[in-house]
């Protein structure tokens, strides 16, 4: 199972000199049922980028908690055995937590498949976004559209090769 992986720079910097993403339980995104439903889709691929969305979206919300981090989205893609990852079924249908599913145990970094992370030219959009989210998630609609933007950069695709480079 492909699973999505919310960090900060900083947060990947850590799990880079740790070798893993956290010992566990770990919140990520994946295809469940309910985002199967919200989505409306067969499509695995489509599926699968809706999950990395989720992921990039529970980003910012690392960022908006921590106003130190670079302002750039991070997303770590990684494969678990099924059954390794499970979604609270008492928030199966909750919209805030579509696609959200939690992995038992540590997570070596080298289960990695790919790391998505903004480029420099998103950070202003983010930075905004990450500021305007509480008013967003209180339903103001001019935050919603300030938050909507920064969903308008597209996340980098990086082997886990590169991630030297990118910490």
């Amino acid at each position: 199972m492909r699973v999505y992986v919310p960090l900060t720079l900083s947060g990947l910097a850590e799990a880079h000199r740790a070798g893993e993403l956290g010992a566990g339980p770990i919140v990520a995104y994946a295809v469940t049922p309910a985002l199967r439903e919200w989505y409306l889709s067969d499509d695995i691929e489509e599926l699968e980028y809706a999950a990395l969305n989720r992921a990039a979206l529970a980003s910012l919300r690392l960022l908006a908690a921590d106003p130190a981090a670079a302002r750039r989205r991070v997303v770590v893609a990684a494969d678990v055995p099924d059954g390794a990852a499970s979604a609270d079924p008492d928030r199966g249908l909750d919209p805030a937590a579509l696609g959200e599913v939690r992995v038992a145990g540590p997570l070596p970094l080298a289960k990695a498949a790919a790391v998505h992370v903004d480029s420099a030219d998103a950070e202003a959009d983010v930075s905004a976004a990450a500021e305007a989210l509480a008013a967003a998630d209180g339903g103001d609609d001019d935050a919603q559209f300030v938050v909507d933007g920064a969903e308008d950069h597209e996340l980098l695709w990086y082997a886990t090769q590169e991630l030297p480079n990118l910490v």
